[in-house]
């Protein structure tokens, strides 16, 4: 056995260092390999890729030539952009978009003014940096401010006048008086363990009114000061009121999609749950509504709510034009809304309410703790789509007369100063542009946040 063992000594191998790790063949990954099982799969895909190729390189040079090489970028009418003043072929006509983009963002707000709109832009922007960033401080008072003092501010702020100095007055004395209340009741604990002295101190604080004042109380009570602040402000200056027929453009565009993404999604969720309601007064209103709304377009929706909601209120209380469109959206968009959480809320497994109960918690306990989380979390590809389809749909308020974005780009394509034949190209290319980047950015956030609530992995 050992003689055997030592003759076949020589032809064994024994590696003494592992295999460095080996990249996969070209033939199951990396481009080609994608390019092969994604692309030429088979017959019928392979003659769609060569169709898509076809349509993007007899196409593509084309748009490019006319949008970038030939396109004219300065001019101060419209004789910059005709080929038979300039000498050459002409394509698309920026310099029109550059004259007329201050009328694309304000409409018709009187230029002296538009510093208010500007305020408004920021005060908007740092609101939804404030949301959307994970990290931000201060998360309550963000959504205070995003919802109570941002509304309240653009309103005083874009509308002006005395409707607005009334209403922001009455937030002063309103403000001032809860001050006033807050004040005394943050000294009664301090005159109190005075006299009783310093060991009851404590005791008197944590008995306080001031205590069950602490959180978000204190943030309305934050909004309220500012809201008086405002009204300080308003009374001061005298802002002169801007008809909301004068507003327009991406200043419309931006209020009509924050108003609606805003009130679609609490009442939303608010139909969703009564929908799902056992109380059946509740389930019929829910449902009656949710049903009425998505069988008629948002066309008739809005034609309602211009037509006939001044019918339903006194003449002195009767909505803004601007108005009737912005509850006739924020309506359409909620009905939705509760379609997809209740898709959400559907997809819950039933042991998730039943250890809810187990802990002893009431419904809207259970709701806002367990439940509607969850939900949120698992629709948030349908939310953010409803968004975007809100967005999108902004649109169509020009059938009752308000001038959105798209509005203001058709009433600039009469204008003679800049008739041309590229005109009419070049403000729906701006346009599409504009809503392409406004929902992309939503849909690239939606995908950011899916991911790190690892929504698709956890399920």
């Amino acid at each position: 056995m050992t003689d055997a063992t030592t003759e076949m000594a020589p032809y064994a191998f024994v590696r003494k260092e592992t295999l460095e790790q080996q990249a996969a063949p070209l033939s199951v990954a990396g481009p080609l390999a994608w390019v092969r099982n994604n692309l030429f799969s088979g017959p019928l895909n392979t003659l769609l890729t060569l169709l898509c190729v076809y349509i993007v390189a007899t196409s593509l040079p084309e748009l490019i030539r006319f949008y970038f090489i030939d396109a004219v970028w300065t001019g101060a009418n419209r004789d910059a952009c005709l080929a038979d003043k300039v000498g050459r072929p002409v394509g698309a006509c920026w310099a029109y978009v550059a004259d007329r983009l201050q009328y694309f963002i304000y409409g018709s707000y009187p230029i002296s003014e538009r510093w208010r709109v500007n305020i408004v832009f920021a005060m908007f922007a740092l609101g939804v940096v404030w949301m959307l960033w994970t990290q931000a401080p201060k998360k309550k008072l963000g959504f205070f401010y995003f919802f109570v003092l941002m509304p309240i501010s653009a309103y005083v702020l874009l509308l002006g006048g005395a409707g607005a100095e009334r209403l922001v007055r009455n937030g002063m004395v309103l403000s001032l008086a809860l001050a006033a209340i807050y004040v005394v009741l943050s000294f009664v604990p301090q005159l109190v363990g005075f006299y009783l002295g310093s060991a009851n101190l404590a005791v008197v604080q944590e008995a306080s009114p001031l205590k069950r004042f602490s959180g978000p109380k204190q943030l309305i009570l934050f909004a309220l000061v500012v809201f008086g602040a405002l009204g300080v402000l308003a009374s001061s200056i005298g802002l002169p009121r801007v008809d909301t027929g004068l507003w327009g453009g991406m200043t419309v565009t931006f209020l009509i999609a924050a108003v609606g993404i805003v009130f679609s999604l609490p009442f939303g969720i608010l139909l969703a749950l009564g929908r799902r309601s056992k109380l059946p007064i509740i389930q019929l209103i829910s449902v009656i509504f949710i049903e009425f709304v998505r069988g008629v377009p948002l066309i008739t929706v809005l034609f309602m709510a211009n037509t006939m909601l001044p019918l339903f209120v006194p003449q002195e209380y009767s909505p803004d034009r601007l108005l009737r469109p912005l509850i006739g959206v924020a309506m359409f968009a909620a009905a939705y809304m509760a379609e997809v959480i209740r898709g959400g809320l559907q997809a819950m497994p039933k042991g998730q309410y039943e250890g809810a109960m187990s802990l002893g918690l009431g419904y809207w306990s259970m709701m806002r703790l367990i439940i509607l989380p969850q939900a949120l979390r698992i629709v948030i590809p349908g939310i953010v789509n409803t968004f975007i389809g809100l967005f999108k749909d902004t649109t169509l308020v020009t059938i009752v007369g308000i001038f959105d974005f798209l509005r203001t780009i058709e009433a600039t394509l009469v204008d003679p100063t800049w008739a041309t034949p590229t005109t009419r190209a070049t403000g729906y290319a701006f346009a599409a542009v504009f809503y392409f980047l406004c929902c992309w950015g939503m849909s690239r956030y939606s995908i950011s946040v899916e991911k790190r609530l690892a929504a698709g992995q956890k399920r």
